[in-house]
């Protein structure tokens, strides 16, 4: 027997390793988003500051077991072996919910999940535990310490509420201070409000990252508490004179000291307190176990009052975790996409967008409009006259790289969010209030975006739809780890190892599965952003060549999809079928992005080159509706299968498959042109769509003496109809696409623009 409680150990530290990686990946939005949306500093510079803050606040953090001390449970009232069986629960548990948010990019609360989980595991055990007794179910009372809980939601509640409408008020006000184009009034008021800024930090950096180093007695947090207004004062006279030397002396940008100094407190402060939320729960039972094996008593005999106590965790430990997370920091992928879903929702300038719109976001932008429009026509005309001047945007005109691909916002924004995150965290702190870092963080973002104007009437309903996607996942956080938790500790109490042993596979095929649907994604929105960087130095017939293999890849999926549609029906076929709907989502999806593309790249290409842009807004056209004929040839043949109708005759499926692999040849011949931008003979191409065209027609007109002769049914022949006049318009699109390159590359350059500017 205690072999087994040996193994879940290991267990627990496994899975603590893993839960750190998840937990980091989306945490880092906190800290980082600022930093990078501003473009501060390079990538690996930020990273470096961030890591240092991480490092810091490993070194400083107390060590002690976080969700012990918010009481969630009540030890004294399970056993060693029940105890057990709650903590594997909510390691499990932890990381397939936090992975599984930061594979989709959405930054959740790492206290609020393992809160909720520890509560939903000790719900499950002490209910099996009361009715293995034959007890009253109003004894879990006993077991559990709800008030915590309550205070959980109470604070997720007023940290989404305060903490967007404090970012925006402030925000709103910076603006009005600064306008976008604030280097010109730096001069007057940038040191003292960034030694305002950098005071606020310092006092959060002692009162949320520093105050649980071992070098700070408890008089000095008492003392740092007791004075908090003369420490503040005496900080922002210190920093402003700083400030001030720092910008009239030496000609520094004070703002980019701010960002960063932010980046590291929080980071350091994320470090410091949210470690123990990943190793607490291994270390709490790491304890157990050692309480318990010394005992000699019975592990279902076993209490485990020791637990109400504070347990401290080993130096070396806690920079063994450190260390991973840093690690995970550099190299973690999903902590990139969980930054980018943040940043994405704040940018400034329009662009693509992640989320679609919905009734709620529709209400909201449309009411918000009219309210908004009410306050305004009450308001004087010079008033609104300044405002807008205030607003007035700035150009990013400093090189090409920042006129076209400016920073999502600037240095005053991304000032603001840390400055107001870091005041908010450290006020609740200090009045001991439950708030979330993740929350805080992000509502502030959201509020100053919003006060920024950077959710115009072209994005706002899609800004709006993200932020109430993130919400909304915050409190299925809450719900889920306590549901999910709960199951998983009653199989486990339930089922023992085999429990054990099958929850383990689940979180690793989890982990594998998410792992392999990030990559993929990951890799095609890296794509997309390499393509558009390459666009802003195009030239001209570079960007012509490019579309064009482009185009050649597109055909040949087309083609191919088009080869498992036709085959699948005609030996009724489900799982060629389902080939062919998996590549026709993916054909969706490539057009999706090259649309996504569209609006950047004619802002991208120089004006000398107007003609590229027609040829790809000419491209987009005809890739749509070559698309959209390939969809509907899927979309007819599967459900003609599934819904298993008559099959096709012998002589039916003999002529398809000769046409197929005449489609098949001609839109290879096609491929292999636009590939290698060679269109000589395009004659011949042209003369195999005629011919095409005439042995569809042949097809069509047997089809109808079939129908005369009763050979052919009503379902048969409505299908047979549809596919040939889909595939006639395959076969006509894929034909324009070598005619178009072909005029793009032979004709002279007002004579390509004549061209597209008729075709489009």
């Amino acid at each position: 027997m205690p072999d087994i409680y040996l193994i879940i150990v290991i267990l627990l530290f496994l899975l603590a390793i893993s839960d750190l990686i998840v937990g980091v990946s989306n945490d880092a939005v906190n800290f980082l988003n600022s930093a990078i949306g501003s473009k501060v500093a390079t990538r690996k510079a930020i990273m470096i500051v961030a890591s240092l803050g991480i490092f810091v606040g490993a070194t400083f953090s107390s060590g002690m077991m976080e969700v012990a001390r918010k009481g969630i449970f009540n030890p004294e009232f399970f056993f060693f072996s029940e105890i057990m069986v709650v903590f594997l629960a909510v390691m499990l548990t932890d990381i397939i919910l936090l992975d599984l948010f930061n594979t989709f990019g959405m930054p959740t609360s790492t206290t609020v999940s393992i809160v909720f989980e520890i509560l939903g595991a000790a719900v499950a055990v002490a209910t099996l535990k009361i009715l293995t007794a034959g007890d009253s179910l109003a004894t879990l009372s006993n077991y559990i310490n709800s008030s915590s809980a309550i205070a959980i939601i109470s604070g997720i509640f007023l940290s989404v509420v305060v903490a967007f409408l404090v970012g925006a008020i402030v925000m709103f006000f910076s603006r009005l201070l600064f306008s976008f184009h604030y280097n010109k009034r730096m001069k007057w008021v940038g040191a003292l409000w960034s030694g305002i800024s950098l005071a606020a930090m310092s006092y959060f950096l002692l009162i949320k990252g520093a105050k649980g180093a071992s070098f700070m007695s408890k008089d000095i947090v008492a003392w740092i508490g007791n004075n908090a207004i003369l420490l503040l004062l005496v900080s922002a006279v210190f920093w402003t004179i700083v400030m001030q030397l720092l910008l009239s002396v030496f000609k520094q940008n004070i703002l980019r000291i701010v960002v960063l100094f932010g980046t590291f407190s929080l980071a350091m402060a994320f470090a410091g307190n949210d470690l123990v939320n990943f190793i607490g729960v291994p270390i709490a039972g790491f304890e157990s176990f050692l309480a318990w094996s010394g005992s000699g008593t019975a592990p279902e005999a076993f209490g485990m009052e020791f637990l109400s106590k504070k347990v401290p965790t080993n130096t070396l430990l806690l920079l063994l975790a450190g260390t991973v997370m840093i690690l995970t920091l550099w190299f973690s992928k999903k902590a990139k996409t969980v930054t980018d879903t943040e940043v994405s929702l704040g940018r400034q300038f329009d662009g693509s967008e992640k989320f679609t719109p919905n009734a709620l976001s529709k209400g909201i932008v449309r009411y918000s409009r009219a309210i908004s429009d009410g306050v305004v026509s009450f308001l004087p005309k010079s008033w609104i006259k300044k405002l807008n001047h205030n607003y007035k945007p700035a150009k990013y005109q400093n090189g090409k790289d920042e006129k076209y691909d400016p920073p999502a916002f600037d240095l005053i924004r991304a000032s603001v969010n840390l400055t107001m995150a870091s005041v908010l965290i450290a006020f609740a702190t200090s009045l001991k209030l439950p708030l979330s870092t993740t929350y805080v963080s992000f509502m502030v973002a959201m509020g100053t975006s919003l006060a920024d104007k950077a959710w115009g009437r072209d994005s706002a309903v899609y800004r709006i739809s993200g932020v109430l996607s993130v919400i909304g996942g915050w409190f299925l956080t809450a719900i889920i780890a306590f549901s999910a938790a709960g199951f998983f500790a009653f199989l486990i109490y339930q089922f023992g190892v085999w429990a054990i042993a099958l929850l383990v596979m689940l979180v690793v095929y989890s982990l594998y599965k998410s792992y392999k649907h990030h990559k993929e994604e990951f890799k095609e929105a890296e794509r997309i952003k390499s393509l558009e960087k390459e666009i802003s130095s195009i030239n001209g017939m570079i960007l012509v060549e490019e579309t064009s293999k482009h185009v050649s890849n597109l055909l040949s999926r087309i083609s191919e999809t088009y080869k498992e549609a036709i085959d699948g029906l005609l030996e009724e076929d489900l799982v060629k079928l389902k080939l062919a709907k998996k590549d026709l989502k993916l054909l969706k999806k490539e057009n999706k992005n090259f649309k996504r593309q569209l609006f950047g790249s004619i802002k991208r290409v120089e004006e000398n080159n107007a003609e590229v842009s027609r040829l790809y807004l000419l491209v987009y056209d005809l890739q749509q509706d070559i698309v959209q004929s390939t969809k509907l040839i899927v979309q007819e043949c599967d459900d003609y299968v599934s819904n298993s109708l008559p099959p096709f005759s012998e002589q039916q499926i003999e002529k398809l498959i000769r046409f197929r692999k005449l489609i098949e040849e001609y839109i290879s011949e096609i491929t292999t042109k636009l590939s290698l931008s060679d269109y000589q003979d395009i004659n011949q191409i042209l003369e195999k769509k005629e011919f095409l065209f005439s042995e569809l027609e042949t097809l069509i007109e047997g089809q109808i003496k079939g129908i005369k002769s009763d050979e052919f049914g009503l379902r048969n022949s409505m299908l047979y109809f549809s596919l040939q006049l889909e595939t006639k318009d395959l076969i006509a699109v894929a034909a324009s696409f070598v005619n178009l390159f072909e005029k793009m590359q032979n004709e002279s350059p007002k004579d390509r623009e004549t061209l597209l500017s008729k075709t489009v």
